[in-house]
């Protein structure tokens, strides 16, 4: 017999009801396209998930812990693709203990009217959420990893206009790429 293993993790209470859905039919989706059965704690946010498939129950965490980070669950259960990648940055590394610092840098990563996270999305093809003391990636490993280090060049100081450019030339070399494996 399959031994059970099980993860509990916390997610903020205003998520939860994200996370459920109307109906639960989120949770309901998550636990069957993972093989897992999901309980939560609705007044503490405590999450706690049991499955027989390792596979199964990890990437049923990543998905939670996705939409625990602001994700909506349609972004978050892209996840469920073998090769989508979730990252977290964590502000408090670079802020110290000042909100003020905080709500700077979130300013800067989301930009004007949400301009400047809509551009790196558009240029790495990564999901990018800002919520909380983090900032949330979905996408595939490449995209992920470019978004990630153009939001951390950003958090470090180095100017928008730079970290465009980056992006750009990051971007014509993966099509080129691309395009040279499919010839």
């Amino acid at each position: 017999m399959a031994e059970e293993y099980s993860y509990e993790l916390k997610i903020p209470k205003e998520r939860v009801a994200v996370l459920i859905g109307r109906n639960g039919e989120v949770k309901k989706s998550i636990e069957a396209d993972t093989k897992t059965k999901i309980d939560v704690d609705s007044q503490e946010g405590d999450i706690f998930i049991y499955g027989k498939d390792a596979l199964g129950l990890y990437t049923c965490r990543e998905v939670v812990q996705s939409i625990g980070r602001g994700f909506n669950p349609e972004i978050a259960k892209l996840l469920l693709k073998q090769d989508y990648v979730f990252e977290v940055i964590n502000l408090n590394e670079y802020t110290g203990k000042s909100k003020n610092t905080l709500l700077r840098l979130k300013g800067r990563v989301i930009g004007k009217e949400g301009k400047s996270r809509k551009l790196i999305e558009n240029l790495s093809e990564a999901y990018i959420c800002v919520y909380g003391k983090t900032i949330g990636i979905v996408g595939l490993p490449e995209a992920a990893s470019m978004a990630k280090k153009a939001i951390e060049s950003l958090l470090k100081g180095s100017t928008h206009a730079n970290v465009y450019k980056w992006l750009e030339k990051r971007r014509r070399e993966l099509k080129k790429r691309r395009i040279t494996e499919m010839v």
